[in-house]
C-alpha cells in the first residue's frame, strides 16, 4: 500500500507528524528518496510535490494521499475526501498593493492582471464575483509579482498574513478557506488493500479525537462520590472502582484539554484527590 505526501512545504512536517501518532513511521530519512518504507510491513511512503498528490491518487498510484484541500480543489480530480485533518490550516485571498484605496473585489473597476498557482480556483472564483481580470498563471511565489510589474494583484494562500505585508500586498476577499485532507482512490474499496486502508483511517480519526483531550485519574471519598460526578463530563460516563482498603472510589474520565483548568478546580473544590493527568494517543469510536 502507498500513501502520497508532501516531499517538501508547510505540509511536509505536519504530515509526518501525524503518521507518526498514527503509528506509521518512516524507516529512511534520505530527501532525494521519491518511495520510503515504513515501520508498517508493505506500507510505503511515496514521497512527491504537494500539489502533485490529488493526480496521483486519482490514477491509482497510491491508494490514499495527504494534501491541502486548496490542492485537491485546483486539480478537479474525482477523489474520495476520507479523513478532514485539524493542521494545514490557510487562506486563499485576493490580494492587492497597499496603496490601491480599495477594501473589497467590488471596489476593482477595470481589468486586472492576477498572478496565480491556483489557476482554475481563480478563475471560477472570477466569474463568481464579476471580476474581469487576466490571470497570470505561475508556479513560484506570487508575492513578488506586483511588485516586479508582471501583475496588479495575486491570488494565492496565506497563513498568517506576515508575508504579503512584507511585500506590501493586503488581503481584499477570501476565496476560499483550506486545510490538510486524507483522500483516496475512487476504487480503494474495491482493491486488495480495502481491509488495511479501512483500519488505517479508523486510527486516523482515532489520533485526530485525542488531540487536545486528556485522560484524568482521581480518588474520590464515597460520600463525595455523587458532587464529584455532578461536575464532571465524559465520552459516555465515567469509569468507577472501588478502592481496596478504603471508603473511597478512583474515577476515571476524559476531558478536553481547554476544559481541564476549569474541571480540576471543581473537582478539587468537592472533594477529589490524588489527580493523575495523562495524554491519549489514540480513541476508537
Amino acid at each position: 500500500m502507498k500513501i502520497a505526501i508532501p516531499n517538501k512545504g508547510r505540509l511536509q512536517q505536519p504530515v509526518i507528524q501525524f503518521l507518526n501518532s498514527v503509528g506509521i513511521k518512516p524507516l529512511a530519512s534520505d530527501e532525494r528518496a521519491l518511495i520510503v518504507p515504513t515501520n508498517w510491513e508493505g506500507v510505503q511512503l511515496v514521497m512527491v510535490r504537494t500539489e502533485d498528490i490529488p493526480n496521483i491518487v486519482e490514477a491509482g498510484a497510491a491508494e490514499l494521499g495527504i494534501t491541502g484541500y486548496d490542492y485537491v480543489m485546483e486539480s478537479g480530480v474525482d477523489v474520495e475526501e476520507l479523513v478532514d485533518l485539524d493542521f494545514g490550516k490557510a487562506k486563499i485571498v485576493l490580494a492587492v498593493p497597499n496603496s490601491w484605496n480599495i477594501s473589497s473585489p467590488q471596489d476593482i473597476k477595470g481589468e486586472i492582471r492576477i498572478a496565480t498557482k491556483y489557476f482554475n480556483i481563480a478563475k471560477n472564483y472570477l466569474i463568481q464575483k464579476g471580476i474581469k481580470a487576466k490571470l497570470v498563471k505561475i508556479s513560484g511565489a506570487a508575492e513578488v509579482m506586483p511588485s516586479l510589474g508582471a501583475a496588479d494583484a495575486i491570488i494565492d494562500v496565506m497563513s498568517t498574513g506576515t508575508t504579503l505585508k512584507l511585500h506590501g500586498l493586503k488581503a481584499i476577499d477570501t476565496v476560499m478557506e483550506s486545510k490538510a485532507v486524507v483522500i483516496g482512490n475512487k476504487d480503494w474499496m474495491k482493491g486488495e488493500e480495502a481491509e488495511r486502508i479501512s483500519l488505517l483511517l479508523t486510527l486516523m480519526k482515532g489520533a485526530l479525537f485525542a488531540r487536545h483531550k486528556k485522560m484524568v485519574f482521581m480518588n474520590v471519598p464515597e460520600e463525595k462520590l455523587d458532587k464529584v460526578l455532578s461536575v464532571l463530563p465524559a465520552m459516555l460516563s465515567p469509569t468507577l472502582s472501588k478502592l481496596a482498603k478504603s471508603e473511597a472510589w478512583e474515577v476515571i474520565t476524559v476531558i478536553n484539554e481547554d476544559d481541564l483548568p476549569d474541571i480540576i478546580g471543581k473537582v478539587i473544590a468537592n472533594g477529589a484527590r490524588d489527580i493523575v493527568v495523562i495524554d491519549i494517543e489514540k480513541v476508537i469510536k
